[in-house]
């Protein structure tokens, strides 16, 4: 896998998780816990974003 091509499904990983942490929030039966547990994940994502990207600034990824 290229490196374009890992950071592009880094960010859809991370757009996902914002879609699940944003309904866990509006869901009743959802805890504390595992609403803490996705924004986690979703940091890590957003980190490892961040470190790939700093390898190519150059690039523009949308």
């Amino acid at each position: 896998m290229s490196l374009h091509n890992h950071l592009v499904e880094l960010e859809r990983r991370h757009q996902a998780l914002e879609k699940q942490i944003t309904a866990a929030q509006h869901h009743p039966s959802s805890t504390e816990r595992e609403i803490t547990a996705l924004k986690r994940k979703k940091l890590q994502v957003k980190d490892e974003i961040v470190k790939l990207r700093a390898k190519v600034p150059d690039q523009t990824l949308h």
